[in-house]
């Protein structure tokens, strides 16, 4: 027994000699990392404010769609916040900003995580946990996946949309996360300027919408019959989570709690603010009515446009961004898709495509080097190259998202049907690809003859055969 508390009392002197030093080892490198918890928790909350963004594009675009359709919309946005989450756990992130590959891919060194810690990784972000920028990064893959289903919104079948959207978030949104964000891309080394994904967020998405609703058809009906909106209220709760949640999206491009982040919050405000006026007033004089739709998309717009100069451009010019921006979509949705008849459901082309674009131009025009060091002047700066350098990104944008879109889609229907029929379009994808109905009676307020079945023989058969567009 004695000699039991002999070994004991020189263990507790050895800790106690040692102690200082294993103390000092663990502080070293949370000295050398220097995370600042002012920046880790803005960039944590702006990651929770961009999450909130699909769920409020769900209801945007579920709003807009008739009420057949309404659930089939949701579920749309809200399985993409679970689909594409694992995709970039497990890959994605690997792929998009993982240690460079020859200039045009992240290595697969970061798979599953692997290396993508609690320390700062100082390419990036500096201040703050790794993984704090991992999740805010995995946040933009989750909405960017989700803008395009605005543009085949009704009639792609829910199997073939689960595989194109995880085929397209590691072949389109990866690489082009990379080239335009990740350390060595090529598009970065370019000079190309994108604050917070005018670029890799909307200009892909819109253009690869555009190019699903071309290759898939028009819906059924399109142009003979009225397509209304079901739920316009469900919509403007969608763009005021839209509007909340994008000071996340920009403000919070700028890693740090400092004047940068509250610069890019107020130009994002003022552009969203200009975009609905000019909208508006657009659609007003175009139109003879102004309205909530248009206000809503016309916010939205404004948003968009401001994504790739929040970092780059002052208060004046965010103005002229917002104001030219709910102009341009107004007229690319009002005018420019009823000439080129293209059915671009909810006007994903309309307003991300065409307004990434607009965004992505405007900051080759605006920029200026004394709102952001780390930026680059514009033209209206002094520095016309710069506009040309924009210019440049715009068009590998627009050439890669549509040809690998193009791809990844013939590759899909080569094993799965794509499109519904036009039977499950009349019935809608709510009860045929899901089984499900977004509100009670719904088949008797709109004389859909879905469920019916064999429990439909007391119905009239006039009330079944009956059918209603604004279903």
């Amino acid at each position: 027994m004695k000699k039991l508390w002999t070994i004991f009392t020189v263990c507790l002197l050895l800790m106690l000699v040692f102690a200082p030093a294993a103390f000092a080892d663990g502080e070293t490198p949370a000295e050398a990392a220097k995370i600042d918890t002012g920046d880790t928790t803005f960039v944590l909350i702006s990651a929770a404010l961009v999450m909130i963004m699909t769920p409020g594009l769900a209801l945007f675009y579920g709003g807009m769609v008739r009420t057949k359709n309404a659930l089939s919309t949701l579920m749309q946005s809200f399985f993409i916040i679970g689909l594409v989450t694992v995709q970039w756990v497990l890959l994605g992130y690997s792929l998009a900003f993982g240690p460079d590959v020859n200039h045009f891919i992240g290595s697969l060194d970061w798979v599953g995580l692997s290396g993508v810690g609690m320390e700062p990784n100082a390419d990036y972000a500096a201040t703050i946990p790794h993984q704090a920028f991992m999740i805010f990064q995995a946040m933009f893959a989750v909405i960017t996946a989700g803008l395009i289903t605005g543009a085949f919104a009704e009639r792609m079948k829910f199997g073939a949309f689960v595989v194109f959207t995880l085929l397209w978030t590691t072949l389109v949104y990866d690489p082009m996360a990379h080239w335009v964000w990740g350390v060595g891309g090529w598009i970065r080394e370019l000079g190309v300027l994108d604050f917070a994904g005018g670029t890799v967020v909307h200009i892909i998405s819109g253009v690869s919408g555009l190019t699903i609703a071309l290759m898939i058809g028009k819906r059924k009906g399109y142009g003979s019959e009225v397509m209304m909106p079901h739920h316009l209220p469900m919509t403007v709760i969608g763009a005021s989570l839209l509007w909340f949640g994008w000071f996340g999206f920009n403000a919070g491009s700028a890693l740090s709690a400092n004047g940068l982040a509250a610069s890019a919050f107020v130009v994002t405000h003022v552009a969203a603010a200009a975009a609905t006026v000019s909208w508006v007033l657009t659609e007003w004089l175009y139109h003879g009515k102004p309205t909530i739709l248009g206000a809503a998309s016309g916010c939205v717009a404004g948003l968009v446009a401001i994504t790739p100069a929040a970092g780059f451009v002052s208060l004046i010019p965010a103005v002229i961004i917002g104001l030219s921006a709910g102009a341009i979509c107004f007229l690319a949705v009002a005018v420019l898709k009823p000439k080129l008849g293209y059915d671009d459901s909810l006007d994903a082309f309309g307003v991300h495509g065409i307004g990434g674009t607009w965004g992505a131009i405007a900051t080759g025009l605006f920029a200026s080097k004394a709102v952001n060091p780390a930026g680059a002047d514009g033209l209206f700066y002094g520095n016309a190259s710069q506009l040309t350098t924009q210019l440049i990104g715009v068009g590998i944008s627009w050439v890669f998202a549509a040809i690998m879109t193009f791809i990844i889609l013939k590759a899909i229907s080569l094993f799965i049907e794509v499109r519904a029929t036009a039977e499950q379009e009349i019935q809608g994808l709510d009860i045929t690809e899901h089984g499900e109905r977004g509100y009670a009676y719904q088949d008797f307020m709109t004389g859909s003859p879905i469920a019916f079945g064999s429990s439909a023989s007391g119905v009239p058969q006039e009330l079944v055969a009956k059918k209603t567009t604004l279903a």
